[in-house]
């Protein structure tokens, strides 16, 4: 999916020079997806096993009244963990029902921020082809700091819908 793509899908016709994205950390690393990806931020709950199921899929959870399947995106990416965290540390991601055909939530570290990101400041040359099964729709070079003192700080955009899709 092209950068085009993804500012259809984010609906800002008015804006076509920006993306609105959640900007999370799993282990070390920033990542982020599309805005209109994300249904609500919720504080992590108990998690309830599934047997047999996928080493990526943490299990089920009751969000009010909906079965909703949690996936570990730190299994999916194979990413270490930075610390050891409890699940009272940890923030679920639950996805738009657009994105995958039952309610899924993805368990992160941390939610950091909405964005607001000029396509000048995201560098596709990292981008993984959809033939190739990538998942990876560019790198945001994020400005911080303060005046005269700012540095860029790296954040992988990730094409939620992709890897959702390569799971099933």
């Amino acid at each position: 999916m092209s950068i085009v793509d993804n500012l259809k899908q984010t609906k800002r016709s008015d804006q076509e020079d920006e993306i609105q994205v959640v900007e999370f950390i799993i282990g070390d690393d920033k990542f982020a997806i599309n805005l209109f990806d994300v249904r609500e931020i919720v504080e992590a709950s108990k998690i309830t096993p599934l047997p047999h199921a996928s080493s990526y899929i943490r299990g089920i959870i009751d969000l009010r009244g909906e079965i909703t399947t949690i996936i570990d995106l730190r299994q999916l990416l194979q990413i270490q963990a930075a610390q050891d965290l409890t699940t009272a540390d940890l923030r679920f991601i639950v996805l738009d029902d657009t994105v995958s055909a039952q309610k899924t939530g993805i368990v992160v570290d941390e939610v950091t921020s909405v964005l607001t990101v000029p396509v000048t400041d995201i560098d596709q040359a990292s981008r993984g082809s959809v033939e190739e099964g990538g998942y990876i729709l560019g790198i945001i070079k994020k400005e911080i700091g303060e005046k005269g003192e700012s540095k860029k700080e790296l954040v992988i955009w990730i094409d939620i819908r992709e890897l959702i899709s390569q799971m099933d």
